[in-house]
Order: structure tokens, then C-alpha cells, then sequence
């Protein structure tokens, strides 16, 4: 704004409002300072010497004053600019995994990345980095440990989700949607003809595509074969005497083994669709949040969103 504008917007009532407020404030304070025998010429000249000191400590007053002013302006304005973003973001997007679903993915990632640092060393103990990786974890007995408590969580989700999937209406839901049809292979094959140029246009898919039912039947198959196999190890003498030596050492190759590829399979597979695919990256927060933006929800389920437009216009819920 401009001294011009200043001036315009400052009007006379204005002026004779704050004169009248100085007037009163400067009689109280010089009260007690003015001799009561001042004379007229004493009066005027006091007059002038106050009058130039107001103006210099108004003109500083104003300066500080009016920068306080834009300062604060200018933070509310950015805070109701990022408030905005926020409002907007949330009507935006829309919510894919419940809180439910995601305290169970997260004690599940938590727990196979536990096993898998503390795990492989030990199948490739003879390189340098699973040494250092021992080391600095505090040793073999200390990875003993955390590698069994990473297989006690583990096996609580995997009982857990199947309890959950049995007994809450989501979780019944949620499976049911799960289970591999047959048109999840003509989806796979439309997309690999789509990859190679023969189909035009993408498959559509519904709640969950191919690849993330894929990635869920995956989990479980490795989740029984790891927790099978781990518990033969883990409870070594009682195994042997109770099925033979040759059901160990099936156990102990089955849970290298599987240990090896599910590695590959998250860092490769599930790391790539969900964090990786440059769609995604640096990374999707569904895991953390539970929603996905609509943007998103058109482009990788348009089925389920088509779905859930049709919800909305009935009034049901969205």
C-alpha cells in the first residue's frame, strides 16, 4: 500500500480520534512534571519540543507497528493457505484401509523386516556385511533373540488376521474379495498384452487387482511355510523325536529358502507396486494414513469407483 493510499484510507474522524487519545494521554502524563507557574511562552515552546518528539517516536511506532502487522498477516495467510491444501487434500481422497487393517499391516511389516535382518546373516554368514550386521545388532545371541520375537509377532498377525477374517463383517468382506478368480487371469493377461502393445487400453480393475491379491496369497503361503518350518527349528530335539530327522532338515532348507524369496519378493515385488513404480514415488502413505487420492482411486480401481459413485448418489455411504 502507498503513502497515498494510507492517506485516503486515514480519514478526519480518524485523525481527530487519535489527536483527542495523545492530547489526553500527554495532559495525564506531564501532570506532574509541568511547574504550575508555566507561562504562555513556556507553554508554546513545550507544545513544539512535544509535538516533534510524538512525530519521531510516531514515525517509529508506525514503522514497527505496521511491520508487526504484514508479519502476521503474512503467517495467517500462509496457515490458512496450508489449511486450504489440507481441506482440499482430505476432500480429495478417500479411505482404502481402515485403522483396523492397518495396525495388522503394520505389526506384519514390522516383524518380517525384524526376521529378515536378523535372519539372513545368518544364511550367508560366511560374507563380511551379515558379520558386521551381527556385530552391530550386539552379537548371536542378541539376533537369536530378536529373530524369535519377530517370529511370536508373526505368527500373532497370522492368527489374529485369520480370526479377524472370520469374525468381523470387514474382514469377511475384505477376504471374500481376496479370493482368486477366474477373472483376475484374463486381467493378468489383458495386461501383458496391453505391456506388449496388442491391447490399447489397460484392464479395469475393482477393490483389489491381481497383483494385490497376488501380493496378499503370497504373504500367507510364506507365512506358513515360515512359521511351519520355524518352530521345527527353533524347537529342534522335540521336532526330531516327534517326526524324524528328515522332516528337520526339510524344515531347516524350507525356512532358508522361503526366507530368501520372500525377501526378494517385498523388496522386489511389493516394494516396486506400492512405493517404487514411478506412479508411486518416493512412496505411497496408504500404509500410514489408510487413503488414496481420488485421482488414484479412478485410475487403479475404476470399477470399485464407479461402485462407489453409484453409493454416493443413493445416499449411501461414501
Amino acid at each position: 500500500m502507498s503513502a497515498e493510499q494510507l492517506k485516503t484510507a486515514w480519514t478526519d474522524q480518524d485523525t481527530k480520534a487519535l489527536s483527542d487519545t495523545l492530547a489526553g494521554a500527554v495532559a495525564s502524563a506531564l501532570e506532574s512534571e509541568a511547574p504550575k507557574d508555566m507561562t504562555e511562552e513556556q507553554a508554546a515552546r513545550l507544545r513544539n519540543a512535544l509535538s516533534s518528539a510524538l512525530a519521531k517516536e510516531a514515525v517509529l511506532d508506525a514503522r514497527r507497528a505496521a511491520r508487526r502487522f504484514f508479519e502476521e498477516e503474512t503467517k495467517r495467510e500462509k496457515r490458512a493457505v496450508r489449511e486450504q491444501v489440507r481441506v482440499d487434500k482430505v476432500a480429495d481422497s478417500v479411505e482404502r484401509l481402515s485403522l483396523h487393517i492397518r495396525v495388522q499391516h503394520m505389526i506384519l511389516f514390522s516383524s518380517c523386516i525384524l526376521l529378515i535382518v536378523t535372519g539372513l546373516p545368518i544364511k550367508f554368514h560366511e560374507s563380511a556385511i551379515a558379520a558386521f550386521l551381527i556385530d552391530i545388532m550386539g552379537g548371536p545371541s542378541v539376533t537369536r533373540i530378536l529373530h524369535r520375537i519377530g517370529a511370536i509377532a508373526l505368527t500373532f498377525i497370522g492368527v489374529y488376521h485369520i480370526y479377524y477374517c472370520m469374525v468381523f463383517k470387514e474382514g469377511r468382506k475384505t477376504f471374500d474379495l481376496l479370493i482368486p478368480k477366474l477373472q483376475d487371469g484374463k486381467d493378468a493377461l489383458h495386461q501383458i498384452l496391453y505391456f506388449v502393445g496388442i491391447k490399447k487400453d489397460r484392464p479395469l480393475f475393482g477393490r483389489f487387482s491381481y497383483i494385490e491379491k497376488f501380493d496378499y496369497w503370497a504373504v500367507y503361503w510364506g507365512m506358513v511355510v515360515m512359521i511351519t518350518s520355524g518352530y521345527i527349528l527353533w524347537f529342534k530335539d522335540w521336532a526330531i523325536n516327534a517326526f524324524g530327522k528328515y522332516v528337520f532338515d526339510i524344515g531347516r532348507e524350507a525356512h532358508s529358502d522361503e526366507a530368501l524369496l520372500a525377501t526378494l519378493a517385498i523388496v522386489i515385488w511389493h516394494f516396486y507396486n506400492v512405493h517404487f513404480n514411478p506412479h508411486k514415488f518416493p512412496g505411497s502413505l496408504t500404509w500410514l494414513n489408510g487413503k488414496i487420492s481420488m485421482e488414484e482411486f479412478k485410475e487403479e480401481h475404476p470399477l470399485e469407483y464407479e461402485e462407489w459413485l453409484a453409493a454416493r448418489e443413493k445416499g449411501g455411504d461414501s
